[in-house]
């Protein structure tokens, strides 16, 4: 099958041709040739759109949906499908189902039902069994089934011996231990940030250091056991510096910081939204500020949608009472460019590859074509129209975006809206 793209802008820094419009050739899902002007018989398929660019196809370390246990939230087709057309091209999979993802028997029921799809998916494992913080999972044999790192889903380790524990075991096959930035001893019962806003709405607020003591407690494990260990979707100014030290220091660390965490404070609390309450919880401009220059600097190695769909008789109801998260995937690329250049847009949005082991697929001839297609000028409001997910808690609606996914091609799976 020939697949010709046309006059597509390359951002990829890897690539010979980076920033070069060119045409690029696919034959039976490697790239032929990439040259200015390709002529070539009528190809299967032609791509071509306004404004075209074209990078490495996009990765996002935080992904939730429902299935099994929640289907009413997402189901992992239309889940994929949603990841697809927002121009991801891989994902992995927090355990945030029920059953949560404990065995590799769990793992080879997420693998075997995404087989067929063009958007890869990576099982993350728990770190315990069924996420209770007791006990160590099965973590070799989910890495066996095909699970790509070992983490409780927006759950702290409690009990530091057992992260010590996990750090040690996971060396005897390069694993990589999760752990969710928290002490739950501290942030309690919290709702949102503690800080003026939490205390003039009245809300419950979760300090700035819970996170940071929990962060501070598991870089010392790190350096006592040596091995992995990646730290999702930190919140806070401190979290960066803290984060930085441990690097400049050798410590194998990585970290990610939630897209919403980048563009909103806890201002937006101020209208009760219960799609604004997320975990962790929206900070200070202050926060943002270092945030954004963390990702800039490469302290913080990812940026991630975290994108998790909710059902409307969990969000709909009083702010106390609704559960935690927003979606992410179809905001992610408007959001980002509101933020950061084109370039630090796919730079975030495929960094994180190859701490999941994940083949970067550079784009040059006699490569695998692997491509997101988007347009980084289209301006627009995100409306409820926008959302593919099956729940429509977005965070992002009504919220002035740049930015507009065409879609993706994996081999000679092409898929756009």
């Amino acid at each position: 099958m020939k697949i010709l793209v046309k006059s597509a802008r390359i951002i990829d820094n890897e690539s010979p041709y980076n920033n070069k419009v060119m045409d690029i050739l696919v034959e039976n899902g490697i790239i032929k040739e990439i040259a200015p002007v390709i002529k070539t018989r009528k190809p299967d398929l032609e791509i071509n759109f306004e404004n075209l660019h074209v990078s490495q196809g996009w990765f996002d370390s935080s992904i939730t949906f429902g299935e099994p246990g929640f289907e009413e939230r997402e189901t992992l087709e239309n889940g994929l499908r949603t990841a697809a057309l927002s121009g991801f091209t891989a994902i992995a999979l927090n355990p945030g189902n029920d059953p949560v993802t404990d065995n590799k028997g769990a793992v080879t029921f997420l693998k075997n039902r995404a087989e067929k799809q063009p958007v890869t998916l990576l099982p993350i494992g728990t770190l315990t069994r069924k996420s209770e913080g007791k006990d160590m999972a099965e973590l070799y044999d989910m890495q066996q089934a095909g699970a790509v790192a070992f983490g409780d889903f927006k759950k702290s380790v409690s009990n530091p011996n057992l992260l010590k524990l996990a750090l040690q075991y996971s060396q005897n096959f390069d694993g990589l231990v999760m752990s969710f930035p928290q002490e739950d001893r501290i942030a309690l019962n919290g709702q949102v940030n503690e800080h003026e806003n939490s205390t003039m709405l009245g809300l419950k607020g979760i300090p700035a250091l819970a996170e940071e003591l929990q962060i501070t407690r598991d870089l010392y494990l790190l350096e006592y056991t040596g091995g992995k260990l990646h730290i999702p979707t930190i919140s806070t100014a401190k979290s960066v510096d803290i984060i930085r030290d441990a690097k400049e220091r050798g410590l194998d660390v990585s970290c990610s910081v939630a897209i919403h965490n980048l563009f909103f404070t806890d201002e937006v609390l101020e209208e009760f939204d219960t799609n604004a309450k997320v975990l962790p919880p929206l900070r200070t401009k202050s926060d943002v500020k270092a945030l954004i220059a963390g990702v800039k600097d490469g302290t913080i190695d990812m940026v991630t949608s975290d994108h998790i769909p909710m059902d409307v008789e969990h969000k709909k109801v009083e702010f106390d009472n609704a559960l935690f998260g927003t979606l992410g995937l179809e905001s992610a690329l408007g959001a980002l460019l509101q933020l950061f250049s084109v370039r630090t847009a796919v730079k975030v949005l495929t960094s994180g590859k190859s701490r999941f082991n994940l083949a970067d697929g550079v784009i040059d001839e006699g490569s695998p074509a692997n491509f997101s297609f988007f347009n980084p000028d289209k301006e627009y409001t995100f409306q409820k129209e926008h959302i593919l997910s099956s729940s429509k808690n977005s965070l992002f609606l009504g919220k002035e975006l740049k930015g507009m996914v065409y879609g993706i091609l994996v081999g000679e799976e092409y898929l756009t809206s």
